[in-house]
């Protein structure tokens, strides 16, 4: 199999994962980011008992997308390390706050309240640290011969602040959108509430962000007017999601809001990928530039496709154990 096969399969197989933990583990940084706005004390055990029994499991996705591009580019950490170290920081930081407060919040009495803080602090900062990890890299690092030449705070700028805003927002709108499918009474109606003026903000700032990305990356700018009828279906469709969750709420469904979400981040992620596609370390250097020997590919790409049905097997396992809605009272711990 030649390395340039290998070369698209394996950036299939990343891409993949990147966007399974995105849909999968953002909504439970959503709930997290949700967390100090909740009616009351109770509201947040039920939250909190949505996403116990699957947050670790999602964020397998994180370790095998992770792995596999170390494996399959590793040319990419060189790069990517040195330019996003603090963000990539932070974003562990926060994830592992956010684990931690898991485990102690429903045995804690007295400190409770900091463990509330720890939980929404940890998805917040991990969420806001995702969103800026995608804003540079839209806006491409300086590099010369596979080495990073910029600052240690070159990633945080104005556009990177305001793509971490953003996918902040996106996530409390997954966030709210599966507390509508997972509950009912006083906190399903919340989250209704709740879903449209989040649907309005992320909207808000994804128009922002569509006008300032041609001003920030010329080959971006480029492809989109170049290729006008293929590459703006995306962006279509994930309006066409964005108006069919608008109506589901509307009307009080209960599944679609949140399947209609999971949509409006798909076609938006596929939209980012069509733009950059095959550029892996913007703007410059392609998937067969930072692509590691055929043979290793080769190597690794067996034990994963021995991988990825069983990660899919167990994930759809526990969502079908755990299915239906979450009372109070009830939950995983």
């Amino acid at each position: 199999m030649a390395m340039f096969d290998l070369s698209i399969i394996w950036a299939v197989i990343i891409g993949f994962g990147v966007i399974m933990y995105v849909l999968m583990d953002g909504f439970d940084l959503g709930v997290g980011i949700l967390f100090p706005f909740a009616p009351d004390e109770e509201s947040r055990d039920v939250m909190m008992n949505t996403v116990a029994p699957v947050w670790d499991g999602n964020e397998t996705w994180l370790v095998l997308g992770g792995a596999g591009l170390l494996g399959a580019f590793p040319l990419v950490y060189s790069v990517f390390l040195p330019a996003l170290y603090l963000g990539v920081f932070l974003m562990l930081a926060g994830l592992i706050f956010r684990g931690i407060a898991f485990e102690f919040r429903f045995k804690s009495r007295r400190n409770r309240h900091w463990w509330n803080r720890a939980f929404c602090w940890g998805s917040a900062v991990a969420a806001f640290a995702q969103g800026v990890v995608v804003g540079a890299y839209i806006r491409g690092f300086p590099v010369e011969d596979f080495v990073y030449v910029g600052g240690p705070f070159d990633w945080l700028t104005p556009f990177s602040v305001l793509t971490g805003l953003g996918l902040m927002a996106g996530y409390a709108l997954l966030g709210a959108t599966w507390l509508i499918l997972k509950t009912e009474g006083a906190l399903q109606d919340w989250a209704y509430r709740l879903a449209p003026r989040l649907l309005l903000a992320v909207l808000g700032v994804f128009a922002i962000i569509s006008l300032w990305t041609p001003f920030v990356d010329v080959g971006v700018r480029d492809r989109w007017f170049g290729q006008l009828p293929l590459i703006w279906i995306f962006p279509a469709l994930a309006m066409a999601c964005a108006g069919l969750l608008w109506r589901a709420v509307r009307q009080r469904r209960e599944g679609q809001p949140f399947i209609a979400t999971l949509g409006l981040f798909l076609f938006t992620y596929l939209g980012l990928v069509a733009s950059k596609w095959p550029v892996i370390v913007p703007p410059d250097y392609t998937i067969w530039d930072a692509a590691s020997d055929p043979g290793s590919q080769l190597f690794l790409l067996i034990g994963v496709l021995f991988v990825i049905p069983i990660v899919l097997a167990y994930t759809a396992w526990s969502y079908w154990v755990f299915r239906g809605k979450v009372r109070p009272g009830e939950g995983y711990h």
